[in-house]
């Protein structure tokens, strides 16, 4: 059985992914604009507090129900709830081990569903209504976040064992360590549905806004950066080898993306910047996520590199086609979660091309990337089309010129004179 030293080392990893989503919050909150540094923020704030609401209720029986190998959806009963034992019986039935390490796993899970679903508000920044946002982030968590999550880590750990996965790794044989499709892969292209759907931000035009600032865009991808070791090491479910190895990996992989889009930018602007530094250090832990577990800190200091270089030239397609990524999810997320997810059948140590001269693994991992890209998409793009012809997603122009903090929140993120506290003689 699992020691109860892996039931705490859950615990800190679980709260070190939480408070990931305040980090995206600053680091998106740099990015945007001064007159929607509320908005902006406040959409990661609300899926805190609807997604793991929605965890507790159901999300959990939605995703770890039942075996992953035997349902599509992963699914028992009505989303997986059996409503006549809600109020009396624990929903989550899973703190039978002694040292409480499923009912912590189900902790550390609900942290990753939280911040799926605040990476996507990033492609929409400077134009959403809070309110369809909430809607959106409900619906998408319920019908493809929940689901998804069990496709691929509905495990179970019985006698201190994983014995089974989702159908997608049980099955297909895909190898997602951390969630580099379930996280990344999903939330990119979901990001790419919901920023087609809302539409262009007015005087949509390369470098119509720059940062704000550019110190808390900084400061959130150093709390991003250091919650992601929980986010990947945790992902051992103890603290082990595996978790050390994960852990290493994740110092790897960013440190050569944040050095291989300072060069890119050197080479075409001239001019390395933070922000860019920044950029490509999410680049490389988004690419290791899926595959920290499964390559060498070589081979990780690589991939970083690659993910820095590939996501910085993919962050200049949405002016090439004319769609408004406003923070770049789709380029980081999308991009670097399928570059990471398929390294692993290039290179991953004793699966990969390289090593076993098979092609069969880099298969298996396009089909799990893919599966779950394009069922995202779709359930995306039909979501957020119903929201915005029923109640509209995005504010209107006159709102948006003015500000979405003002216009939805009634509040501003900076005031020169704020006349509760100017004194007056």
């Amino acid at each position: 059985m699992y020691s109860d030293s892996a039931t705490a080392f859950l615990i800190i990893c679980s709260a070190m992914v939480l408070f990931m989503t305040p980090g995206l919050a600053f680091f998106y909150g740099g990015l945007v604009r001064a007159s929607s540094v509320v908005s902006m923020m406040m959409m990661s704030f609300g899926s805190i507090a609807l997604v793991g609401t929605l965890w507790v209720v159901y999300g959990y029986a939605m995703s770890f129900g039942q075996a992953g190998s035997s349902g599509f959806f992963g699914l028992d009963g009505v989303f997986g709830v059996d409503v006549k034992k809600l109020f009396v019986e624990d929903v989550f039935k899973v703190a039978q081990s002694g040292n409480g390490l499923d009912l912590v796993v189900a902790g550390f899970q609900g942290t990753f569903a939280i911040i799926t679903v605040a990476l996507i508000s990033g492609a929409i920044a400077d134009r959403a209504r809070f309110g369809a946002w909430m809607v959106f982030a409900g619906l998408w968590a319920t019908l493809v976040y929940f689901p998804i999550a069990g496709w691929v880590f509905n495990f179970t750990t019985t006698k201190g064992v994983v014995t089974d996965g989702g159908w997608l790794v049980y099955n297909v044989g895909l190898l997602d360590f951390a969630g580099g499709t379930v996280v990344e892969i999903a939330s990119g292209a979901a990001a790419l549905a919901v920023a087609l759907v809302v539409g262009k931000r007015f005087g949509f035009a390369k470098g119509m806004h720059a940062p704000h600032n550019v110190p808390l865009t900084l400061i959130g991808a150093g709390i991003l950066w250091f919650g992601w070791f929980g986010f990947n090491a945790g992902s051992a479910l103890a603290a082990d080898g595996t978790a050390t190895l994960a852990f290493v990996n994740t110092m790897a992989a960013p440190v050569g993306g944040l050095l291989a889009w300072s060069i890119y930018e050197r080479i075409t602007i001239a001019k390395p910047t933070a922000v860019g530094a920044a950029s490509g250090a999410i680049a490389g832990l988004v690419a290791i996520t899926p595959a920290c577990g499964f390559l060498t800190p070589m081979w990780s200091l690589v991939l970083g590199a690659l993910a820095g270089g590939i996501c910085a030239a993919a962050v200049e397609l949405k002016w090439k086609f004319g769609f408004d990524d406003s923070l770049d999810v789709v380029g980081i997320h999308l991009v670097g979660g399928l570059v990471g997810t398929l390294f692993i059948g290039l290179v991953g140590e004793h699966v990969g091309l390289l090593q076993t001269g098979s092609w069969l693994q880099l298969g298996r991992q396009a089909i799990g990337a893919f599966s779950i890209g394009i069922y995202s998409f779709v359930m995306a793009l039909l979501i957020a089309w119903l929201i915005q012809k029923t109640i509209g997603f995005r504010v209107t122009n006159t709102d948006e010129i003015a500000g979405v903090d003002l216009m939805v929140h009634g509040e501003q993120a900076y005031s020169e004179a704020d006349p509760r506290w100017t004194w007056r003689p």
